[in-house]
């Protein structure tokens, strides 16, 4: 895991947010922000990629609500809300625009912020991203364990681990899975409509044995305007983002065009 340049924290809607910057300004090269997946905190979602991805671009990587090092409030989790707390973190910063990578839960936040902030995004990598909850496979949304799509008794362990090395009040986990795993499954805003209007290019990125159905991924492809679909063989939903090998070419070029 790369070392961050800076982190702080800053006062967002309610949420005292944490984030990290990694890397340097470079000329006529946007940011870069990076949304990590739900339960999972800067490292656990992007420690395979952020050396690579820092070495010539400046990245600001948050932790959203109730994520990682940002404590939770009593706001209810919804994307709407991520996308409005990371707009106003761009504002602190004074970023106009910016480019993005989510990733699952952040991936959401990042589609969000596409169709009701188009000026604020130039290009958009979503990865293992849905835009409505049937385009996840129905053993994901069922929750059945057997399923090799779900994460495993060590992906959960990883997770909790995480929480507890920097959760600010770590003994909240359990309660923080509940209402992370109820927000996951609530509908999303948009409409097949939102996606069309979708400005920025965009790449989507699934696995071959994501939660995602590759089917819905198509879906999408052929919704926004701009938009390319990769999907990655021999990849589940938690092994998407260390796929190093397959991943960082493609989203090094998407980014660079």
């Amino acid at each position: 895991m790369t070392v961050p340049t800076s982190s702080d924290y800053a006062k967002v809607n309610g949420l005292d947010m944490y984030y990290e910057v990694h890397g340097a300004h470079h000329e006529g090269r946007r940011p870069l922000v990076l949304l990590h997946g739900g339960v999972t905190t800067i490292g656990l979602s992007f420690a395979a990629v952020l050396p690579a991805l820092a070495a010539d671009r400046h990245i600001v990587a948050p932790e959203l609500q109730g994520h990682g090092h940002t404590a939770d409030t009593d706001r209810d989790l919804t994307v709407p809300n991520l996308a409005s707390d990371v707009v106003a973190l761009l504002d602190e910063l004074g970023i106009q625009q910016a480019d993005f990578l989510g990733y699952s839960l952040g991936g959401l936040t990042a589609l969000e912020i596409a169709v009701r902030h188009p000026g604020r995004v130039g290009r958009l990598v979503l990865a293992a991203t849905q835009y409505s909850q049937d385009g996840v496979h129905d053993e994901v949304r069922a929750a059945d364990f057997d399923s090799q799509r779900l994460p495993s008794q060590a992906d959960f362990q990883e997770m909790a681990d995480a929480y507890a090395a920097c959760a600010p009040y770590p003994e909240h986990f359990e309660d923080f899975l509940a209402k992370v795993s109820a927000s996951a499954h609530a509908p999303l805003p948009w409409t097949a409509d939102d996606l069309r209007g979708v400005r920025a290019p965009t790449l989507l990125v699934i696995g071959d044995t994501d939660f995602v159905r590759v089917e819905h991924a198509a879906a999408m492809q052929r919704l926004i305007p701009r938009a390319q679909l990769a999907v990655l063989p021999a990849t589940t939903h938690m092994t998407l983002m260390r796929r190093t090998s397959l991943l960082l070419p493609l989203v090094s070029e998407f980014l660079v065009e």
